[in-house]
This record gives C-alpha cells, sequence and structure tokens, in this order.
C-alpha cells in the first residue's frame, strides 16, 4: 500500500479533479430575456399602417376641411406623414381596417421641387391659432437594418471559420477517416475492427478452403506467437495475396483471419484510395500505414486491390491515370518501407491477379500468394453444411446428392441456392424444404425463372423439342461427353428449352473430350436441318460456343496438326490493349481454316449419330412434346444403357 512506503517512494498526491459540473447558464433567464424584448417590440410596433393619398387630396380636401392636426415631413425618405385630428378619425374611419388612436394616418411622397410650406401657410392665415396645421421634419433611422448590414459579413466569416475549423479538429482527432471538412480528404478510409468487436467471424464459420486455412492460420499464428519464429531467425511475412474467383471466400476468410488473431484489423478497398483529386490515394495510403504502425501489431486488409494495383505498363498512353500510378508507387513504397517484424501484415484479395503489378507481387511485398479455388466436392459438402443450419429440412435428406447436383459452384453460389430454395418451399406452402425445392432453386440460378405463359406456337415448340432431342441424343452416344441430367423444353430466362448435364470435375481435358463436346453442342442445329430441311436462329447460343472452343484448342492449346504445338494466348495480358494478333496475316488465314475444318467435322459426326439412331431420336423428341421434361432414365429406357453411364447422376 502507499501508506506503508518511505516518504521518498510514495508516489505524490495529485489534485483531485472537481468533478462538480459547471453551472452554464439558467434557461430561464434566457427566457426572460427573450420574452422582454417580444414585449419591447411589441408595445412599440404599430399595427396600423399609414394609408397612401395624394397631395391633391390632402391640399383640397383635407386642409380646408381644418382636418389635418400637423404634417410631418420624413427628409431622408421623400415623403411626408399626415396626423388627422382625433375629432375628425370619424370621416375617413371606412378607410382603415382598425380604428387607429395614434397617427401618422396618411402619407403622400414628395417631390423634389415640393413645397408645402407656401400651402399651410395661406391655410393658417385665418385659422385659430389651436386649428393652425403644425409643420415638422423628422428623419427615419433603421438602426436594426443598419447593424445587421455591419454584422451581416463578419458573422458569415466567423460562420465560416468555425465550420472549417470544427471539420479541420473533427479530421485530427476523430480517428481514421474524420467526419467533415475538406481538411479530412486525405484521411484513410479503412474500418477498424478491434477485438472487442461482437460480430467475429471465425474459421470455423468458413467451410471448405482448408489449404488456404492453413497458409492463413499460420499468419495467425504469426501475430499471436512472434517470438516461436523470430527466435529462430524467421521473419514474419509481409503481406498474403488471396487469389481466386468471384465468390469463392477471399473476403470471408480475411474476416476469419481479423476473427481469430485478436489484434487490430483495417479494413479497405481499393477503390477507396482512387479520388479525382490529385495526390489524395497517396495521402490515403501514407495515413492508413501510420495507424497500422501505431497500432501494431495488426493486419491491413485492401480488398479488390487490382482497383490501384493494375499494371503500370498496360494502359499504353491511351487510358492511363496518374493518379491511380502515383497511389500505387505510394503503396510499394510503404510496403516495402516498414520493418520485416513490424507486426503489420498486409491482406489483400483479387480476382484479377494477372493484372496487377509485378512489383507489388514479388516477393517482400506479398511474400505468399494463397489460391482460393471453387470448392471440390467434399468442400461443397461442408459449405452446405454450415448454410444449411438454419433450415428446416425434411428428415433423412441426402446433403451428398445435393452436392454432386452442383459442380463448378463457388461458395457464394450455395449459399444462393439454399435462399432460393427455402424461397420456393415457402411459395409452395410447405412445412420442410425437401430435395425437389433445391432442384428448382438449382435450375432457377443457373437457367433463370420459368416462363410457363410465355406464347410459343405449335411449329415453334416442335422445333424445340426437335433441337434439344438433338442435342440428347448425340450426347447420349459420345463416350467423352458430359453425363446428361434431363431435358426441357419450358422457357426458363432467355432460353426456349434447355439440356442439363452434370460435367465431370476434371482439371485437364483432352482432344477426344473437347470434340465429342462440340459434337454435343452441335446436335441441335443437326437435328434441325435431318427433320425440318432448314434451320433457325435457336441455335445462335451454340454456334458462339463451339466457335470459341475451337479457336481455343487451335489457337491456345495446340490442337491442330497444321498449326503445330503454338499457343498464342498471353497470360499476362499485354497484348489486349495492341491493335495487331502476335501473328501474321498467313497464320490468321491458317487458324480460321482449322477452326472451319473443327467445326464441319463435328457438325458431320452429329449428323451421323443423328442419322444411325433417327428413331430413337424421333421418339425422344414427341415424348419431349407430350412431357416437356424427360430425365436421364427416360433415354435410358430408348437407347439402353450409355457407355460412361457409370459417373452419371441421376434423380
Amino acid at each position: 500500500m502507499n501508506g506503508s512506503l518511505p516518504p521518498s517512494q510514495q508516489r505524490p498526491q495529485l489534485p483531485r479533479k472537481n468533478n462538480t459540473p459547471k453551472k452554464g447558464l439558467n434557461p430561464v433567464w434566457i427566457w426572460i430575456v427573450l420574452g422582454g424584448i417580444f414585449i419591447y417590440f411589441w408595445t412599440s410596433y404599430n399595427s396600423v399602417e399609414p394609408q397612401k393619398a395624394e397631395w391633391q387630396e390632402v391640399k383640397e380636401q383635407m386642409l380646408p376641411s381644418n382636418d389635418v392636426e400637423r404634417l410631418s415631413i420624413v427628409t431622408n425618405q421623400d415623403r411626408v406623414n399626415v396626423y388627422i385630428r382625433k375629432d375628425s378619425l370619424v370621416k375617413y374611419k371606412n378607410r382603415f381596417s382598425t380604428f387607429p388612436k395614434e397617427g401618422p394616418h396618411f402619407y403622400f411622397i414628395s417631390q423634389p421641387d415640393f413645397n408645402v410650406f407656401q400651402t399651410v401657410e395661406a391655410i393658417n392665415a385665418g385659422t385659430p391659432e389651436e386649428r393652425r396645421v403644425k409643420i415638422e421634419t423628422e428623419v427615419h433611422n433603421n438602426y436594426f437594418a443598419r447593424i445587421l448590414d455591419w454584422l451581416l459579413f463578419p458573422v458569415l466569416l466567423i460562420a465560416l471559420w468555425f465550420l472549417l475549423f470544427r471539420g479541420m479538429s473533427r479530421g485530427m482527432g476523430g480517428g481514421s477517416g474524420g467526419m467533415g471538412g475538406i481538411f479530412t480528404v486525405g484521411r484513410s478510409k479503412a474500418q477498424l475492427f478491434d477485438k472487442d468487436n461482437k460480430n467475429k467471424i471465425t474459421f470455423k464459420d468458413v467451410a471448405g478452403l482448408e489449404e488456404a486455412k492453413v497458409e492463413v492460420m499460420e499468419i495467425v499464428d504469426f501475430l499471436k506467437n512472434p517470438r516461436k519464429y523470430t527466435d529462430l531467425g524467421g521473419k514474419i511475412p509481409k503481406g498474403a495475396l488471396l487469389v481466386g474467383p468471384p465468390g469463392t471466400g477471399k473476403t470471408l476468410l480475411a474476416k476469419a483471419v481479423a476473427g481469430e488473431a485478436d489484434v487490430p484489423f483495417f479494413s479497405m478497398s481499393g477503390s477507396d484510395f482512387v479520388e479525382m483529386f490529385v495526390g489524395v490515394g497517396a495521402s490515403r495510403v501514407r495515413d492508413l500505414f501510420r495507424q497500422a504502425k501505431e497500432k501494431a501489431p495488426c493486419i491491413v486488409f485492401i480488398d479488390e486491390i487490382d482497383a490501384v494495383g493494375r499494371a503500370r505498363s498496360k494502359n499504353g498512353g491511351f487510358t492511363a491515370n496518374d493518379e491511380r500510378e502515383n497511389t500505387l508507387n505510394q503503396l510499394l513504397t510503404e510496403m516495402d518501407g516498414f520493418g520485416s517484424n513490424s507486426g503489420v501484415i498486409i491482406l489483400a484479395a483479387t480476382n484479377r491477379a494477372d493484372v496487377l503489378d509485378g512489383a507489388l507481387m514479388r516477393a517482400g511485398r506479398f511474400d505468399r500468394q494463397i489460391h482460393v479455388d471453387l470448392p471440390e466436392l467434399k468442400e461443397r459438402t461442408e459449405i452446405f453444411k454450415v448454410h444449411l443450419r438454419g433450415l428446416k429440412l425434411v428428415d433423412g435428406f441426402d446433403l451428398d446428392f445435393l452436392s454432386k447436383q452442383t459442380p463448378g459452384f463457388s461458395g457464394a453460389d450455395i449459399a444462393n441456392v439454399c435462399n432460393e430454395a427455402a424461397l420456393i418451399a415457402a411459395r409452395k406452402n410447405k412445412p420442410l424444404i425437401d430435395k425437389q425445392d433445391f432442384l428448382d432453386a438449382i435450375d432457377r440460378i443457373v437457367g433463370g425463372l420459368e416462363r410457363k405463359s410465355k406464347i410459343i406456337s405449335a411449329t415453334e415448340k416442335r422445333t424445340i423439342a426437335f433441337h434439344e432431342a438433338g442435342h440428347a441424343t448425340v450426347s447420349w452416344w459420345l463416350e467423352h461427353a458430359n453425363p446428361l441430367l434431363k431435358v426441357t423444353i419450358i422457357p426458363r430466362g432467355r432460353a426456349l428449352g434447355a439440356a442439363w448435364y452434370l460435367p465431370e470435375e476434371r482439371q485437364i481435358t483432352t482432344t477426344e473430350q473437347m470434340l465429342d463436346e462440340m459434337a454435343a453442342t452441335l446436335g441441335g442445329r443437326a437435328a434441325e436441318e435431318l427433320t425440318f430441311g432448314k434451320i433457325s436462329t435457336g441455335a445462335m447460343n451454340d454456334l458462339e460456343k463451339i466457335t470459341k472452343q475451337a479457336y481455343a484448342m487451335v489457337a491456345y492449346f495446340g490442337m491442330s496438326e497444321k498449326i503445330g504445338n503454338i499457343s498464342y494466348y498471353d497470360s499476362t495480358g499485354q497484348h489486349d490493349y495492341a491493335f495487331k494478333h502476335p501473328y501474321s496475316e498467313k497464320t490468321a488465314e491458317l487458324l480460321d481454316t482449322e477452326v472451319k475444318r473443327l467445326v464441319d467435322a463435328s457438325y458431320k459426326r452429329a449428323k451421323e449419330i443423328l442419322t444411325v439412331h433417327r428413331e430413337g431420336f424421333t421418339q425422344l423428341a414427341e415424348q419431349l412434346l407430350e412431357k416437356e421434361v424427360i430425365f436421364a432414365e427416360d433415354l435410358e429406357k430408348i437407347f439402353g444403357k450409355r457407355a460412361s453411364h457409370a459417373n452419371t447422376i441421376t434423380q
């Protein structure tokens, strides 16, 4: 205790602060003052305004009848006020809304050459002294207007200065970002989340992404136990870049890092740095890193960093933005300026890593690149478990089946599927969500909303049925084509019909697989020509897809014998701004020839398959016209088991 220590070691007693609140101005006195001012103006204000008259009326009627008591000449207003005698006011009572007690009662405008004395003297000559008209002069001074004229401009200046100073003081003392004033435009807009934040997200809320979680969990461990690594001579990584397609959970992973690390977390978008004012972006970068160093150890997260980190050499002088480049230069300098063990770690996320500047990607700035890819089958199951927590499902719901039905879906897509399934079940007044609701939700997201009310003629409907039957038939008999799930001629979105497939989850694709997929895609156009002897515009999307696929095979993947093992694909994206291709005109002609050869060969294969299986193909089209939707088991009854049917998932 402080009292048991020697006097030399005792802590000096600081004077206690007087916590008694200071007495301000009593509101009662304010009301008293305001009331006094109101009474003063009320009593001094004459509610009866004088009536305007003409000098001729005063001269010929009022003065000769001896009604005027006095005339008051207002010298600074070219105006003469007329005061009527009290015993004569009754004559003019009808000219007033309320009967006046005091004057002036009338007034008239005097001219520059006006001489009232001559007229009044002639009238007063034969009049008794007590009934004579008196003449006086007065000056009206509007002191309030004068005071307002003198004070208005200074008051405006003081108010403007006060507002600017207040905005500046808020920006200087109001934390990151500030709230107002032009002086805060260069402040960082980063949101700060500290360990007291209640809405925390942890790694338990992030399903899948196991490899990515291992990488970022090490970063969390660095911040919690830095000596574990520094004692061995290691250095804490300066930054990690999360790269992956949209909706895969990059931002969610960063939030989980913030929730697990229990350190200050600065969150900001790349677009928040870019501003129309010159130098603002660089100023915000400096302010962000200044705050981060003050709160170290901490994490700085920059979402969509490609907004400010785009490669400088790709603009080519045509779309250059000097302000953005200055911001990038400042970001590079700041990331290279703080020590490796300062406790500040930079996290960034982008789905366009190919456009980022090479200086930003190098080790020493972003030491790690963490790839957050689309979830695999097992990871999709884990993600579904997270999003199904609050949903009411039927007993014995098959979660594995649902995961198999959603290849290529991101975490955001899966969340959307779960929500859509709940909405569909509620629309149908179901107490629980079943398997069909999820299938309808998947169809809704992939193909769009059903449009059963769309008016389609019988001829068009028959064309659509044979078109979709052509897709289904060709894909069924090609070994490497994607397994068919169902075929429908119910319009969805902008499509009049659709064939639903369950693509295999593979990392590489062979030439045979791509050729089979092209032939299956052209099956609809081939079916129209074989059945009706003419073609329609319904195959536009199919033609666009196979044309791009054929060009990719020839120009990118080296799958053409005449072109050889050459790829004109530019992964850096630098040729996007060029006006010429990286190959000659002769090579361009050869590319076009090879693409046409591949497309023609695929179309020929599709027609041959449909010709061989014409009977089953026609039967399938007639069933479509009758049922509108048929599934893989219906095709199996018509054509028999598919060669690669072991991988097919049926409903």
